[in-house]
Formats: structure tokens, C-alpha cells, sequence
């Protein structure tokens, strides 16, 4: 089906914006979803990793289109939308996905404003820039409606040591999630949270290799394969409007998360 054909009513695919394209999650599940027949518009700050990304996912998949973005310039964020439904004429799905952890390890007293201010912008302003111009698109279209997908963490729940800004802007996430479902609902808008724990990233390869824990040790984490979180947002994706998955907990199955701290 070609994306301007789309209707945006069958509940498998469409028209998808992935923030965070160029790397780790974001470019799993662009794969993902390109596979599955979806046109993705791609985003994040490097035009050559999106690129990589779109080129990668293989022959016969849906349509991709790389938008150089960052998602904490509400400018870069308008251009962004309006450079997908100029393409494909609508908006089916906002994968929520761009963020960074900044500076790890670094104690609470000697964090820097300016560190904790670029996650801030991130991951909770970008987010929110990106989910406004999607809610904005969503209802205004016809056929009206559509799917936000944050991608949360399980710093949305508990925090790991060091941490301070991360786990502030995931626990802010979940409030985004939250209010954007409930005031979603009139308008066909279904908006769910992935909660991620230990995917297979360059960002965790260090879990290999011993991480802090509560405890004050270094220990190595178990990690599970992208590709399952790949699938698992696909498979919110493509669920009927009248169907949403709230929250999803993700994780490597060993990792120590039930019982943290």
C-alpha cells in the first residue's frame, strides 16, 4: 500500500515518525517497522546515521525518509512533521524515542546545571515538542487519530545509583504518558509507554562488563537482544485504535530490576 494511500484505520500499518533514527532502539525498530511495510520518517541529529539506518533495512520494505532533527529545538521539531505529511500526506504513529543519559556516575552535588539542563531538553522537552506537533497533526486529520509510543525505561521506575537527571526526566515520561492518553481519548489518539531494561546497545555494552549497583558494587548485567524490543513496539504499533497497551516492561530476563535497591 503506498503511504498516501494509507487510511490510518486498519490497525497495521501507515505513516510512522521514529525520533532517535540513528542508533541503538531508534534504529531497530525504523528497521522494524520499515520490514513491516510502514513508511518511517527517520530522526535525529546526524544525517549520515540516519542514512545508514534507512539503508539498511533491506529491499521491499516500506518508504523512508531521513529528517536531520533536534528534538529540543521546537523549530527543528516543526519542520520535522510538516516534512512527513508533506511526504506522505498523514501521521499514524510518533515512536518517542530521542534521549541521552548524560554524564553517568557523576554525584548529585557535583552534577553540572548545564548537564542536567541537556537531558532535560532531551529527553522530557523533546518529547513533548514531538508528541505536541504529532497530538496537533492526529487530530486534525482525516481519518482522525493515531499512536504515540514513549519510550520510558525501567528508570521510570526505579533509578539507578548516580543518576539524578535520567531517572527525573523517565519519571517525567510516565506523567507525559499518562496525561497525553487522557486527553487523547476523544480524538482517537492512543499514546502507551515502553519501559526498556538492558537491549543490546553500543549505550550498554558496558553492562557486560560490571556496572554500580545500590549496593555499591560492580556487577555484569545480562542483556537481551534489540531486536525483541523491536518487535514488541511493532506490535503496539500495530494494534486497532480501539486497542492500546497502556505500559509494556521490557527487560533482559536476569537483569536486576524486581528487587533493585
Amino acid at each position: 500500500m503506498n503511504a498516501k494511500e494509507t487510511d490510518g484505520r486498519d490497525g497495521r500499518t501507515g505513516v510512522a515518525v521514529v525520533t532517535g533514527a540513528g542508533s541503538g532502539i531508534g534504529r531497530a525498530v525504523t528497521r522494524e517497522l520499515l520490514r513491516g511495510g510502514w513508511s518511517v520518517v527517520l530522526a535525529g541529529r546526524r544525517a549520515e546515521t540516519l542514512e545508514e539506518t534507512a539503508g539498511a533495512a533491506g529491499a521491499g520494505c516500506g518508504e523512508a525518509l531521513a529528517v536531520p532533527t533536534d528534538v529540543s529545538r521546537p523549530g527543528d521539531v516543526e519542520a520535522l512533521f510538516a516534512a512527513a505529511v508533506d511526504r506522505f500526506g498523514r501521521l499514524d504513529l510518533l515512536f518517542n524515542n530521542a534521549g541521552t543519559s548524560g554524564p553517568g556516575g557523576v554525584p548529585v552535588e557535583e552534577l553540572p546545571y548545564e548537564a542536567w539542563r541537556h537531558v532535560v531538553d532531551t529527553n522530557l522537552n523533546g518529547a513533548f515538542l514531538c508528541a505536541q506537533a504529532a497530538y496537533r497533526q492526529m487530530k486534525g486529520q482525516t481519518p482522525q487519530g493515531g499512536r504515540i509510543i514513549n519510550n520510558g525505561s525501567v528508570s521510570a521506575h526505579v533509578p539507578r545509583p548516580r543518576s539524578v537527571a535520567y531517572t527525573a526526566t523517565k519519571h517525567a515520561l510516565t506523567g507525559l504518558t499518562k496525561s497525553l492518553a487522557l486527553d487523547g481519548r476523544p480524538y482517537r489518539i492512543a499514546v502507551g509507554q515502553i519501559d526498556i531494561g538492558n537491549a543490546a546497545t553500543e549505550m550498554t555494552e558496558r553492562m557486560r562488563a560490571g556496572v554500580p549497583q545500590a549496593n555499591g558494587e560492580i556487577a555484569p548485567e545480562p542483556v537481551m537482544d534489540v531486536a525483541d524490543v523491536a518487535r514488541t513496539v511493532r506490535h503496539m504499533a500495530e494494534l486497532p485504535l480501539e486497542a492500546n497497551v497502556q505500559f509494556a516492561t521490557v527487560l533482559a530476563t536476569g537483569m536486576p530490576y524486581v528487587g533493585r535497591g
